[in-house]
Formats: structure tokens, C-alpha cells, sequence
């Protein structure tokens, strides 16, 4: 019982930090006159990617990047069909797409290629985890460089006091978004070993459990009418996984890996984006059917992990 009631605190703290983050991520986004998109594909998915990022971080320290690799890619699998998935059928109304993203859907289809190019072989050298790292910059400065546009204005000494202290309100809800994330996984699992639950199903709850940053981040702005701010957060935090995190992984530890994580992970991750990018240039919304299919294809790659003995496989051990 205590620690169910710890687990209601750690979501009830997920739930209000959220509120937090998207009041001054639109606070900060008029301020910076950025799109709410660029905001949350930059400012919110750089602190949303933190748990994977410290697990897969952690992971290469200890000799065995190849789980970091797992979790990162697994991580993207789930933002890219299951928390989108669950945005639509939550909020129970469709999400609307910012045409940036329509825009730019090639560029997101080819840059989730490029890990997996270069993966083919079973290993990331130390060059390759630069290139991830420089291309995951460029293609931020690119959303950026987008998102201003003709807009070169420059911020009063006023609007700028306004525009840190948003932002600093902003980091700090975030921070604590963080944290209700952490405890809630954690307690999730203390109690579901309580139970006496399958560790096979422990492992699903570990694996989604990276996830739950962006998606409780994501509903709760949708469930406000903020969805570029949903989109651009978990868009973010898929690129920025791909790219500079298993880029930074390279860079500490040129590693060997199982090529199933590949063959797997990767290519489940990049049908991922192509359908979900099918989906959401059809009248520019992605509906409630589309969520649907989404959510059937993450239970298709849960059930392909588990039956190849892949990343949840590993947790489970």
C-alpha cells in the first residue's frame, strides 16, 4: 500500500509539472517569437530525452553500449506509434500536423536512416559517432533557422527579463516532469514484483517507461490545443535520440553490437517514421484509425522484441 500511494504522488507529479511545462513553453515560445513547434522540438525534447539518454549514457561507462543503443532505439520506436497512439485516443480528437513537419518529412525520413547505414555492420567507430552528433546540430539549426524566418527582431531588455525567468520556470517544471517519471516507473515496478508479475511485462513497463516525459508532456498540451507543441516535443526527442545521443555513445566508446538491434529495433523505428508521416500528410490530422494502426504496429514490435529475445528481452533478464 505504501508504495502504491508513492506511485499516485509520482503521477500526480507528472500531471502538474506538465501543466507547468506548457504554460511556459507557450510563455516562452511568444516570447522568443519561435513557433510552439520549434520550442518543443528543441527547448522541451532536449530535456524530455534525458532518461534514455542518462540510461544509454550510463550503459557505455559500464561496457555494454549495445543496451544504451537498445533502449534508445526502442525508446524512439514507442514515440514514434505508441505515444502518438495515445495522444489521439486520450484526448479522444485528431492531431492536427504543423506543416513544418509536412515541410520536412523527407529530412526526418533520412536522418533515422542514417544510424541505421551506418549500424549495418554491427559497429559505430568513433567517425561515425561524430557525424551523428554534427548532423543532429545542423538539423537543429535548420528547425531554428526555419522557425525565425524573415523575423529579425531583436528582444527588449524587458521582454528578455520575461523571456529567461519563462524559461527558467520552464526548465524547472520540466525537471520535475523528470523526476515524476523516474518515481513512477520505479514504483510501478516495485509494485508489479509485488504482485508477483511477469518480469517479462516489468521489462515492457522499464521500456515504456522512457517515454513518459514526452507523453504526459504531449496529452496534456494537446488536451490544450497546443499540439505543436506535442509534435515538436516528441519529433525532438526522435531526432535527437538517432543522432547526437548514440553519436555521443560512439564517441565515449567505439562498440560492437548484435546487428539484430538493427535489423530489428532500427528498422521497426524507421517504418515507424514512414508511416506515421503517410498518415499525418492525409489531411494533414492524424485520426483516431490511424492511432489505431499505430498502436497495433508498437504491439507488432513488442511481440517481435520478445519473441527474438531483443532490448525488453534483455531487461528481463
Amino acid at each position: 500500500m505504501i508504495n502504491f500511494f508513492w506511485l499516485v504522488l509520482a503521477l500526480l507529479l507528472v500531471v502538474k509539472s506538465a501543466d507547468y511545462a506548457i504554460r511556459y513553453s507557450a510563455r516562452l515560445a511568444l516570447g522568443l517569437k519561435w513557433s510552439k513547434y520549434t520550442v518543443g522540438f528543441t527547448i522541451i525534447a532536449a530535456i524530455s530525452v534525458l532518461p534514455e539518454t542518462l540510461i544509454a549514457v550510463s550503459s557505455a561507462l559500464q561496457n555494454i553500449p549495445s543496451f544504451g543503443l537498445g533502449t534508445l532505439l526502442g525508446s524512439n520506436v514507442a514515440d514514434l506509434s505508441l505515444v502518438f497512439a495515445l495522444v489521439v485516443l486520450i484526448t479522444g480528437r485528431d492531431l492536427k500536423v504543423e506543416s513544418q513537419f509536412l515541410k520536412n518529412r523527407l529530412y526526418y525520413t533520412g536522418i533515422l536512416a542514417i544510424p541505421i547505414i551506418f549500424g549495418l555492420n554491427g559497429y559505430y567507430s568513433r567517425l561515425e559517432g561524430v557525424s551523428l552528433i554534427v548532423i543532429g546540430l545542423l538539423f537543429y539549426a535548420f528547425v531554428l533557422k526555419k522557425s525565425r524566418g524573415d523575423n529579425n527582431s531583436s528582444l527588449s531588455k524587458i521582454q528578455l527579463t520575461a523571456t529567461l525567468k519563462n524559461l527558467g520556470f520552464l526548465i524547472l517544471s520540466l525537471a520535475a516532469l523528470l523526476l515524476g517519471a523516474y518515481l513512477t516507473v520505479k514504483f510501478s515496478v516495485i509494485s508489479a514484483k509485488a504482485l508477483g508479475i511477469s518480469p517479462v511485462f516489468i521489462a515492457l513497463i522499464i521500456g515504456m517507461g522512457t517515454c513518459l516525459p514526452e507523453l504526459s508532456f504531449s496529452i496534456k498540451a494537446a488536451k490544450r490545443n497546443h499540439e505543436n507543441l506535442a509534435l515538436g516535443d516528441i519529433l525532438g526527442t526522435v531526432i535527437t535520440d538517432a543522432t547526437i545521443i548514440i553519436g555521443i555513445l560512439s564517441v565515449i566508446q567505439p562498440f560492437a553490437f548484435d546487428q539484430k538491434i538493427i535489423f530489428i529495433t532500427g528498422l521497426f523505428m524507421f517504418f515507424a517514421i514512414i508511416l506515421l508521416s503517410y498518415f499525418m500528410k492525409t489531411g494533414k490530422v492524424l485520426t483516431k484509425l490511424e492511432s489505431l494502426f499505430l498502436l497495433l504496429f508498437y504491439l507488432l514490435f513488442v511481440l517481435t522484441e520478445f519473441a527474438v529475445g531483443g532490448y525488453f528481452g534483455q531487461l528481463a533478464n
